[in-house]
């Protein structure tokens, strides 16, 4: 099996999630290549150590230059992505990284200019909940063309922490590391990587923006000012012509990492959403028979497969282990089984959360055209 040594910059839950996930390889079956970290980078010492990997620096720049390094996973503040992320790819190291490539879309151009200088790199983004079971069902939905018309599409990711007045700020709260994107740049691409992979790219969006908490704790006593948007409702018209609902959420009583997609159509409709994770409701149509929802318990049906028995429950640490498969495969020359996102959809993002900007601000629908 072919070994990919990697470096992550970014010490923080993304990052450890990564080591976990290289550190049950051998929970997937018939993998041609495997991960190996080889080395760290965080401005934090304290940071590294968890890992207990080979080489650990605070500057990035030196695990870059090491020729031990074969691939890069980034997970730093949005406004470090222009820097580092092309950085990584001058330096000639494959890079997977989290969204949104950028803290605003002159940033994410520039990111864009430096992967085509450079297409003997591979780039992709991170986005884990497509591949559970019920998502990678409505992919298949979607590519059988089993909904006949469709009617609307509805997509979103909610959190609810931030309801709690006393959380304490953190960078995504002001627009200075996070971006004035908000929410949709924190968790937009979750939403519309299934939606641009179908081709439901939005044509106009009318955006409705709110920021609810004013100031939060800033750790030593007293209170700093959140600065971004806590929710985002975006209402889209898709390229097909049908209506599209995107939300982004921080504040969404009782929703814990909850992410959505639903498709209703002349012939079919469907709904899965993690707070039921084993669940896929469709509800198929003939003209004159009856309409009923059905609810299906879907076990572990991965993309790639796994150890685990079928009966068995799925999760989101198998999520992470099913994109980081994806993306060593496709490193290892093959065609992934389910692509991770691509740097042209988180692009993509930029450009609709650019116009839910100029939407909000001028209380207007935006055209993408």
């Amino acid at each position: 099996m072919k070994t990919i040594r990697f470096g992550i910059i970014g010490c923080g839950l993304m990052g450890r999630e990564f080591a976990s996930a290289a550190a049950r390889w051998k929970h997937l079956i018939g993998m041609t290549a495997r991960p190996e970290i080889v080395a760290v980078s965080d401005v934090n010492p304290q940071a590294m150590e968890w890992f207990e990997t080979p080489f650990a620096t605070t500057d990035y720049r030196e695990l870059l230059a090491r020729a031990d390094v074969d691939a890069v996973y980034v997970a730093v503040p949005h406004d470090l992505h222009q820097t580092i992320y092309c950085d990584a790819i001058r330096a000639g190291k494959h890079l997977f990284a989290e969204k949104p490539f950028g803290i605003d879309l002159a940033a994410a151009y520039t990111i864009m200019e430096c992967i085509q200088e450079n297409p003997n790199v591979l780039v992709r983004c991170s986005s884990e909940f497509p591949f559970f079971p019920g998502a990678q069902r409505i992919a298949k939905m979607v590519a059988d063309n089993a909904f006949g018309r469709i009617l609307e599409v509805r997509a979103g990711f909610c959190h609810s922490s931030d309801l709690d007045p006393t959380k304490p700020i953190n960078w995504k709260r002001r627009v200075a590391t996070c971006g004035e994107y908000g929410c949709m740049g924190d968790l937009g691409l979750h939403v519309l990587h299934l939606p641009l992979r179908f081709g439901f790219e939005p044509t106009d969006v009318r955006a409705l923006l709110s920021k609810v908490v004013e100031t939060r704790p800033d750790g030593k006593g007293g209170t700093a000012p959140c600065e971004t948007w806590d929710n985002a409702i975006l209402a889209c018209r898709a390229k097909a012509g049908f209506p599209m609902v995107l939300e982004t959420k921080r504040i969404s009583p009782g929703d814990t990492n909850t992410w959505y997609l639903r498709i209703y159509g002349t012939e079919n409709s469907v709904e899965f959403s993690t707070r039921h994770p084993k669940t896929l409701r469709t509800l198929p149509y003939q003209p004159g028979k009856p309409q009923a929802w059905c609810e299906e318990d879907l076990g572990y049906a991965s993309a790639y497969p796994a150890i685990t028995g079928g009966i068995f429950e799925f999760g989101f640490p198998d999520a992470i282990l099913q994109m980081w498969a994806s993306f060593v495969d496709e490193l290892a020359g093959n065609e992934p089984k389910f692509r991770c996102a691509t740097p042209e959809e988180a692009f993509a993002s930029h450009r609709l959360f650019t116009a839910a900007l100029e939407s909000q601000r001028e209380a207007s629908v935006v055209s993408l055209a």
